[in-house]
């Protein structure tokens, strides 16, 4: 009589299920479509037609000045600030980090509304600086996903490191930027892919602020809110593949700079 065993790998089953389901067969569904025509043959007609068109590249510019945009503000706002709770000595610096993330358990459609609420006061008529107040929506949007990597990254620093700099001659200035900052690079990079890749297709912060269609998340709703499923699932594997790009171009730097700490150590 066999007696069925518990192998470890059995565990992988239903990860391997969920991964085909939800991953790999929408997927080849977008491939599909982004490769046919509306008569379902095989065609480039749709990628020619994206950059042969200035309407379209110019919303991937737009797209592209906008995410990076973002980014750099939400890295030169999280990362003093991140530097400040990690490195402080407050006792109650948990709870400070605890209002930086308490936005993010607020609705979505609640906290974007109340921020349009605040720039129409200010402003008067929000539409008139459309570039602003998208980078103001999406580095409010995003703002905890560059904070959060950032203060796991500083707060495990070791701080003999820092003592032996110090102890060396090195001032303040140079201890941060020949120690902190080089150690702290992989939360850089952890914070700039939680941004960057999210602000260039999250259409719903300019849709809710000035109902705008400038960037490609937007393009691609507009497609399939039209049955254009070919346009939109060539939008979307394009899209994919910048993704693609900056994941592996931000790990091979995540890791080179591993390695140089390694030999520097």
């Amino acid at each position: 009589m066999n007696v069925l065993r518990f192998n470890r790998k059995q565990l992988c089953i239903p990860y391997a299920v969920f991964l085909i389901l939800f991953v790999i067969a929408p997927l080849i569904v977008i491939v599909y479509y982004a490769f046919t025509n509306g008569e379902g043959k095989f065609s480039f007609a749709n990628f020619i037609n994206f950059f042969a068109s200035t309407n379209t590249l110019g919303t991937l510019m737009y797209s592209f000045a906008l995410a990076i945009t973002t980014t750099l503000v939400c890295l030169l706002l999280a990362y003093p600030t991140a530097y400040i709770l990690a490195r402080s000595n407050f006792k109650k610096k948990y709870v400070l980090l605890m209002l930086f993330v308490l936005p993010m358990w607020i609705n979505f459609t609640l906290r974007i509304t109340a921020l349009k609420e605040i720039l129409s006061a200010i402003e008067g008529n929000i539409s008139a600086y459309p570039f602003l107040n998208s980078v103001i929506g999406m580095t409010y949007d995003f703002l905890p996903f560059m904070i959060l990597p950032l203060y796991t990254s500083l707060l495990k620093l070791d701080k003999s490191l820092l003592e032996a700099a110090s102890d060396l001659g090195a001032n303040k200035a140079v201890v941060f930027m020949r120690v902190t900052l080089p150690l702290s690079v992989p939360g850089i990079v952890s914070g700039i892919t939680m941004v960057l890749l999210p602000s260039m297709t999250n259409y719903v912060v300019l849709d809710m602020l000035y109902n705008s269609t400038y960037i490609m998340g937007s393009l691609i709703g507009s497609y399939f809110s039209a049955y254009d499923w070919h346009n939109g699932s060539m939008i979307s594997l394009i899209l994919l593949v910048i993704i693609f790009i900056v994941t592996l171009v931000t790990n091979r730097f995540s890791d080179k700079d591993a390695d140089e700490r390694r030999t520097v150590l």
